[in-house]
């Protein structure tokens, strides 16, 4: 039974899917019992200072900030939006900024306010923003201030979004000196368990945004079922993480999972292989999260005596080679969690851990969640048998006004996109996407906008890209491109590099072709229809 929304503004709800594409929820474990009324932020931050661990650490990042000072900063911060910026509950605010303690804190004060976060990744252009303000009907922002060049570029084509306000900004008018005008205590929203509290922004095949709604309820249940059953967290643990706040895989990894543990985590803006070591051994890391190309890259830079408090490793984003795995553990001595979750889901839901792990296999469902292997008509498949990943749990696709819905959830299941199968011993052994879906160093990247931006340029007549396997990250974007007028070899490389550079500069960086391949024609049906499944197999070319 829907509870009634405490959202004076229902833009989300009312965007919600028909109850019938709806997928089907489980609630089966007590920890999964919530109220009707559940502010998810509230649960995070002030019940943890009721509970006794206001002087403990929170975040550690630019400042060190104990439960007690985080919580003060999102109330101040959460007062600029009510008192000062005239928010109202179930407003879309976008949050533009990199993984440290002011993100985190204006990610809470949204959340507490009633209002619905739309966290955008650093590297997004203008563009991009334009779509995912489109989509959300965003009306304010909070920006770092060293990333206002793109956001301020999409103004002009975002009617909705009226006011924006600046972080890391020492003006009278930046977020700082706003927040230090409010009181430090505020009265959280009482939202229904099942209002959005937000919209997170994936790219589907087509390149559109989908945005996908979450609910108070979803937030809670992540914390309540991947990490009790995968590490056990604790109050005196400190994670750390690479994955960006915008990713949902982040968002856990560095805020929700540590907060409702009570325990600490380590921001950090650029966190590259040295940068992540180096915070294990200054801040004593016990959980760390990040993607296999990271554990790859890291395992070379590893000194055991400097990993001594490390005790868990989480892998997620894709999937984890065997080989990778190897180097990791022979390296540091920490076996790795490798997991499986989807934007769609909110976060992992099928996972393995300590000895339940098979190098090579994803694992088994999360405590709280099902899954099985489906065949094209929806039938179950037996174990041995490759076919569609499909999952219920606590937690499920809702995407924002979008058709798309029929295809990801039908007949009550969740279908990732990814081919999978099911062992005897109900392990489950990822094979690859089923769809044009390009997953690589952890990011989800749709081949039909980096062929968007290649078009663009001149000398390009057109092109495909698919993902291309790659030794050292698994998987790369290959663009297949036919030039309007023929190459002369000794070109290639200085064309194919300057065609890298090209996307660069009209989308985010990481979803450039990392390999270029110059071709005379393009595989297509009788219809006229790429055929991408035969450059994902051809040969690749000296």
């Amino acid at each position: 039974m829907t509870t009634a929304t405490a959202h004076v503004d229902t833009f989300a709800r009312d965007r919600l899917p028909p109850r019938d594409q709806w997928p089907e929820f489980l609630f089966t474990l007590p920890e999964l019992q919530y109220p009707a009324r559940l502010n998810c932020a509230a649960e995070l931050l002030d019940a943890t200072v009721a509970r006794g661990l206001g002087e403990r650490p929170a975040i550690v990042s630019a400042r060190r900030l104990t439960y007690r000072e985080l919580l003060d900063e999102a109330n101040r911060i959460a007062g600029v939006l009510v008192n000062d910026l005239r928010l109202v509950p179930g407003n879309r605010v976008l949050l533009r900024g990199f993984n440290n303690d002011v993100t985190a804190a204006c990610w809470l004060a949204v959340v507490k306010a009633g209002c619905i976060a739309v966290t955008t990744m650093p590297l997004l252009r203008a563009k991009e923003l334009i779509d995912v303000i489109g989509a959300a009907e965003v009306t304010h922002a909070i920006c770092d201030v060293r990333l206002r060049e793109d956001l301020e570029g999409a103004l002009p084509s975002s009617p909705t979004l009226r006011t924006v306000v600046f972080s890391h900004d020492d003006r009278p008018d930046g977020l700082a000196a706003r927040a230090a005008r409010q009181p430090a205590t505020f009265d959280n929203v009482a939202t229904a368990a099942d209002d959005v509290c937000m919209i997170a922004f994936t790219s589907g095949t087509t390149g559109r945004p989908k945005g996908t709604m979450h609910f108070h309820r979803d937030v809670l249940a992540v914390c309540d079922t991947f990490p009790p059953s995968s590490f056990a967290p604790t109050p005196d643990d400190v994670f750390v993480g690479s994955p960006p706040l915008a990713f949902t895989y982040g968002l856990g990894a560095s805020l929700l999972f540590p907060l409702r543990a009570g325990a600490s985590t380590v921001l950090i803006e650029k966190p590259s292989p040295d940068a992540l070591l180096g915070a294990v051994d200054e801040h004593g890391v016990t959980v760390m999260f990040t993607a296999p190309t990271s554990f790859r890259a890291m395992a070379p830079l590893v000194d055991r005596t400097k990993l001594r408090s490390l005790r868990a490793c989480v892998s997620a984003g894709e999937t984890l080679p065997v080989a990778t795995r190897t180097l990791w553990e022979n390296a540091s001595g920490v076996r790795i969690i490798d997991g499986i979750g989807s934007t769609e889901m909110l976060h992992i839901f099928i996972a393995a851990s300590g000895e339940e792990i098979r190098p090579g296999a994803t694992g088994t469902p999360v405590p709280g969640y099902v899954a099985c292997i489906l065949d094209d008509d929806g039938a179950p498949l037996p174990a041995g048998n490759v076919g569609r990943l499909a999952v219920k749990g606590p937690t499920g696709c809702r995407y924002l006004a979008d058709p798309r819905q029929r295809d990801y959830v039908q007949n009550g299941w969740n279908l990732t996109g990814d081919a999978y199968r099911l062992d005897e011993d109900g392990y489950f052994w990822y094979q690859a996407r089923t769809d044009d879906m390009i997953v690589a160093s952890g990011y989800n990247i749709a081949g039909p906008e980096v062929e968007g931006a290649l078009l663009e340029h001149p000398r390009v007549l057109e092109c495909a890209v698919v993902g291309a396997p790659d030794e050292a990250r698994g998987t790369i974007v290959k663009a297949y491109v036919v030039l309007r007028e023929p190459l002369d070899g000794p070109d290639g490389p200085a064309l194919a590099a300057e065609l890298q550079d090209f996307v660069k500069a009209r989308i985010a960086p990481y979803k450039y072709p990392r390999a270029i391949e110059f071709v005379e024609t393009l595989p297509r049906t009788n219809t006229g229809k790429l055929q991408r499944y035969k450059l994902r197999t051809a040969e690749p070319k000296a």
